[in-house]
Formats: C-alpha cells, structure tokens, sequence
C-alpha cells in the first residue's frame, strides 16, 4: 500500500508469460488476509498485442494446425489488462506512462516484461525502403500474428526454407511438414538445436525431421532471398517496384533453393528500446539485481527483456521465476526479504514433436515414424576435461541419454526420444546436491533396469 494509504499503483508492460504470471502471483497475495482495510495493490497490464495472452511455446502448434488459437490461450490476468496498446515513453520524474493511444499511466512500480524480438539477420533482399517491413512471403514466428500469417499462407505441396535450425527453427520446420509443405532447413552451425543438444543426439533429431520428410542443411550460410522483381544489386539496396514476391533462397555458394515462402528462425533479442531512451542501464538485457530492479529502484524488469547476474534465459520457465520472485519481493515484508530475492534459474529445455499426420504427401503412411519424438537437456551438455560421462543410445528406438558429472554433481544432461528418467535427473540437477558416493553413474540413466 502507499505511503498516503491508497493502493499501490503496479503498472506492467508486457502481455506475454512473464507480465501475466506477475499479474496473477500479485492477485493471489492480495487475496490474502492482510490487516488495514482496502486492497495493497492494483495492477495495470500493457498488452501490445490485441489477443488474449497466449503461450508462445506452443505457437508450433497452432501453426502444424493441431490447436486452436485459444487453446493456448493463458488464464486471464486479474487486475485492469489494456490490449492492443503500446508504451512508447517512461516518463521517470513523473513515474507516467505514456501510450501510442495518448493514454497516460501512473505508477508507483513499473515492471517492464516486454519481451524479445525476432533476429532479422543481414539478408539481401530482407529489407525494402518503401515499405520498410518484410517482402511478401517472407515471415518471423515469433507471435500469433506471425503465426497466422503463415498458417494462411502455407498449403500442401509450399516449397517453403526455413533459416535458423534453433528451438525455433525446429519446431517451425516440424509443424509445416505437418500441413504438408515441403520444407527445406538451413542451419548455419554445425548441427542443430547446438545450445541444447551435443552432436549425437542432434544427429538423431536430424534423422527423425528427414524421417517426417525436412531436408536439412547444417553448415549451410544464407546469403539473400532473391525476389520476382530484384536484379544483382547489392546486399541492402531497393530491389526495385511491386510487392517482391519471394522466389528463391540463396546460399553463399550461389545455389538457389526455390521457395514459395520462408521463415526466419535466428534467435531472438531483448527488448530493450523503451527502457534504453529513459536511461535505464542496458546491456545485452535491462539489467537487474537480486530483486529485479532496474538502475530506477521504483523499475523492475522480468523475462526475456532482463539480464541478471550477466545472463539472458529467454525461457518460459525463467521467466516464471522472475515473476514468481518479483511478486514475493513487492509483497514481502522485512523479514521475508532475504526469501524474496531471485538467485538464477536452472533452465530445463523441452519439446515434443507430435507424431505426423493429415496431408503430407512427401512422407508416405508407411515410411512415417510411429510416435512423437520427445527431447529434454539442462545444464552444460559439453564435458570439460576431468568430468565423467555417462550415454546410453539405442538407434533402433532413437533413444538417447547422456549425463555429464563432474566431481560428485551433475552439471548437464540430454535425453531424446525416452524421458522416463527426466524427472529424478531434473531434480538431481536443480538441488545440486552431491550424488552417492555408492551409487553407480550408470544407475542415473537406468532406474528402470536400461533401454
């Protein structure tokens, strides 16, 4: 509560995981007896976009067609929630916020949890002058817009390339497949998925989308997008009149990949802008401390958009965390500050790719794999000299298991197409408490008696 006894006005710009999970933990403590009469805060929440806060996550979903938009829909936010409004300017002296609508907020706390951008790499082709956004065909997947641009636009039988072979890129790849494209991969790492996965199982993963009819390129460096209307002019320049229409991807040793549509899939990166132009510190991220304040001690910031302790999660689970966290440490009192505080999160990346079906003719019933393909990995995948390794692979099933020790912890792991074990192993990992001298490593990976 204010110090002049009304509510607390919290103001959170950002309608994504992050700002409706703050939104929901704050409604939940103010739920709770507390003495002195009227509520302790009232929040506010800044929605960019005009739908109904979704699950990113499951984007993927929506677009291979096997959801619907508000099925991924998140519980509603409580408190007072504006969509289809955008924060253009922080007004810190006067702690107001200022709206693309000509709105103005007021706020004792402001949370910024706007999020992450897609990256745009340096494309020929990419960028038009006159009509300073994507040329046609061309798509990010990053929201529901995004989302349903490409579900519109793909058909059985689409030659469509998708750049970028990350979390993303996969999915996105996986889900076209699905409505019957013929996709086409291109990652310019070595292999895919190489944040989460070692060599090995990104192999089988690679096996399992050419098994669903993907062709994938690693090592494979997009130089531009050749487009109906450009000529050989150089990387940037106006390929000229008229909608340019995508026609083809081209690689950097010339070779062309006909394309009907393409997506970008090369990462994301925080969204800084609104709070680098009121002066807050940014660096990669907006930078926060143990209590998820900005360098404006009455600014905090969670999710994608925050850098804590040097680090960037863009993850759901850290982003709950954070939100999670803030809402104890704007509620708490005194003695439950130390408690509040938020010392990192220990990422665990899943996903499960469903088992095909409908209209995809490029994969006959009978060559199709007969299951979803599920992976998780968490921590640092990668040995250092010294640590212990221990791996379990069945090429059969294409299953896959991997853990990396070091001393007596587990510092990482990968499992890919059996998880029966990932729940102990997450555990394990995220205590990290020793492990039993007495117990074998291979029991890490076996507690069911093995493949």
């Amino acid at each position: 509560m204010a110090a002049d006894g009304r509510a607390t006005e919290i103001v959170v710009i950002g309608g994504g995981t992050a700002g409706v999970r703050l939104a929901q933990r704050l409604a939940a403590s103010a739920a709770e007896p507390a003495p002195g009469p009227g509520p302790a805060t009232a929040v506010t929440l800044l929605g960019e976009e005009p739908h109904a806060p979704y699950n990113r996550v499951l984007l993927g979903e929506v677009l291979a067609g096997r959801y619907g938009p508000d099925v991924i829909s998140l519980p509603p936010a409580p408190g007072t929630v504006r969509r289809g409004v955008r924060a253009v300017r922080i007004d810190r002296a006067q702690r107001l916020v200022r709206c693309d609508d000509g709105s103005v907020v007021p706020y004792d706390r402001l949370v910024l949890a706007t999020g992450s951008n897609p990256v745009l790499p340096a494309l020929r082709g990419l960028r038009r002058s006159e009509q300073g956004g994507l040329p046609a065909g061309v798509h990010s997947f990053r929201t529901m817009d995004d989302c349903l641009a490409l579900s519109a636009a793909v058909r059985p039988g689409t030659r469509a390339v998708v750049i970028g072979g990350g979390l993303l890129g996969v999915s996105a790849a996986r889900a076209l497949a699905e409505r019957g494209a013929q996709v086409v991969l291109a990652q310019q790492g070595e292999y895919l998925m190489e944040r989460q996965l070692d060599r090995t199982g990104s192999l089988l993963l690679r096996r399992h989308l050419e098994s669903w009819g993907v062709e994938v390129h690693t090592e494979c460096r997009v130089r531009g997008l050749v487009l109906d209307d450009a000529g050989e002019g150089d990387p940037g320049s106006d390929p000229g009149p008229g909608p340019g229409w995508l026609a083809a991807v081209e690689l950097a040793d010339g070779f062309r990949l006909d394309a009907e549509l393409t997506v970008l899939a090369c990462g994301v990166r925080p969204r800084t802008g609104l709070a680098r132009d009121a002066g807050l510190d940014v660096r990669r991220g907006i930078v926060v401390d143990d209590e998820l304040r900005t360098s404006d001690p009455y600014i905090h910031a969670i999710g994608d958009c925050a850098e804590h302790a040097d680090r960037l999660y863009g993850l759901a689970g850290a982003a709950i965390e954070q939100a999670d966290a803030l809402a104890r440490s704007l509620t708490a009192g005194r003695a439950e500050d130390r408690a509040a505080r938020y010392t990192g999160t220990r990422a665990l990346t899943r996903l499960t790719l469903a088992a095909l079906g409908g209209p995809t003719p490029q994969v006959p019933p009978t060559e199709r794999p007969s299951g979803p393909l599920d992976l998780a990995a968490f921590g640092e995948t990668t040995p250092l000299p010294g640590d212990d390794v221990v791996q379990l692979t069945d090429a059969t099933r294409g299953a896959y298991r991997k853990v990396v020790v070091r001393g007596d912890r587990l510092v990482g792991g990968v499992l890919l197409g059996d998880l029966t074990t990932i729940g102990a192993l997450a555990r394990t990992w995220e205590d990290d408490e020793p492990l039993p001298p007495t117990t074998p490593l291979l029991h890490l990976l076996t507690p069911d008696g093995g493949f």
